[in-house]
């Protein structure tokens, strides 16, 4: 009997032992991570942008016959040199030679009317003088003086009219420069105004390229640009000319024109590249980070920006304007001096204690970070 007092510690020992079998361990404590930021910094977005282009002429004239008919004769060819006053094509002119002698012979027509009608006035008048007309019958004769007189410059319109439209038959360079299309061969049929040759006038040239629609925002006349020939690596300097209104229907991008100085004569129809300073609209103070830096939080985009008080994290919404290459640019959201985490941003949670990445080490006190780059100069 004096074994029992053993046997209870055993058992109270025991069920001490299930129980904290059955308890729950305690969780591990969440790891302090080591990672990269970058000081944001502030400044009026420049980059560089390019792309590829053709070099036309400032001036292209479609040339076309002011008269329709049958062409007979094109003595010109793609990519000849034309002077001003060089025939480029002729029509069969027969049938407006033809309307040219029809008016011509109505001139001749009208003018004996007139002559007759101005002596048979100046009888009249003669009559009048010596009394044996009335002066009613003198303004008669006069009115028939005028109505023939009339008559005659009508006809001397319409002979010009027609001498004109013979004319035109023939297709004529009203500038210098190189055939660079032809749109009709001899012995087709056109209209009046319809293209038949083309023209690319000598001169100053421009580089003709297209930007998409998250693109053109940035571009503005007058920002100067960089053109670099394919063939040759020759580079030259322009000057943004002019932008699209609106954009192509297919291909939705925006036609750009970059002026070359007239000095510059590059080949027609090159292939060029095009490097472009796109400022921001504005030059508002915008900021650039890695792509590295963002993440989706739910439909927005966001970034990691640390609180060095309690080197912890927490996220914060931006706004993307576009992205230049491995850089994004915001628009809002952030401010000049926060600190932002630059890579390692989907393994972070709101609130994680961090610390701060160095090469080779981990170091847990603050330490100044490099300045993300705000404007490529």
């Amino acid at each position: 009997m004096h074994f029992k007092p053993v046997s209870h510690c055993l058992l109270l020992l025991a069920a001490v032992g299930i129980l904290s079998a059955c308890s729950p361990a305690a969780p591990p404590e969440e790891p302090v991570r080591a990672v990269k930021v970058l000081t944001v910094a502030a400044g009026t977005q420049l980059a560089q942008v390019e792309y590829a282009g053709e070099v036309l002429a400032r001036v292209e004239s479609r040339l076309g016959f002011r008269v329709g008919g049958k062409i007979i004769r094109r003595p010109v060819e793609l990519g000849q040199r034309v002077k001003a006053g060089q025939v480029l094509a002729q029509l069969d002119p027969q049938d407006y030679k033809l309307s040219e002698a029809a008016a011509r012979a109505q001139l001749a027509a009208a003018a004996t009317n007139r002559d007759l009608a101005a002596a048979d006035f100046k009888r009249y008048k003669d009559l009048k003088e010596q009394n044996f007309i009335s002066g009613a019958e003198l303004e008669r004769r006069d009115s028939t003086l005028k109505a023939a007189q009339a008559q005659w410059d009508a006809a001397q319109a319409q002979l010009s009219g027609q001498g004109n439209q013979a004319a035109y038959t023939t297709l004529v360079a009203d500038v210098s420069g190189v055939v660079t299309a032809v749109d009709a061969e001899v012995g087709q049929v056109v209209g009046a105004g319809t293209p038949v040759v083309r023209i690319a006038q000598d001169g100053a040239r421009d580089v003709l390229f297209a930007v998409p629609e998250d693109k053109v925002q940035g571009l503005r006349v007058g920002a100067a640009a960089q053109v670099k020939l394919w063939a040759s690596q020759t580079t030259v300097a322009g000057q943004v000319r002019e932008v699209a209104a609106s954009a192509d229907p297919v291909t939705r991008t925006y036609a750009i024109r970059v002026a070359l100085d007239a000095k510059d004569a590059l080949p027609l129809g090159s292939t060029v590249s095009v490097t472009v300073a796109k400022a921001a609209a504005g030059d508002q103070a915008l900021i650039k980070l890695p792509t590295s830096a963002f993440f989706k939080d739910g439909n927005a985009s966001a970034v990691w920006v640390l609180d060095t008080a309690s080197m912890t994290v927490k996220p914060t919404p931006v706004e993307i304007v576009t992205a230049d290459g491995n850089e994004v640019v915001v628009l809002s959201g952030l401010r000049p001096g926060m600190q932002v985490v630059s890579a390692g941003v989907h393994v972070l949670s709101p609130g994680q204690k961090v610390t701060l990445y160095q090469a080779g080490r981990v170091q847990t006190p603050m330490t100044p970070a490099a300045p993300a780059s705000a404007a490529a100069k």
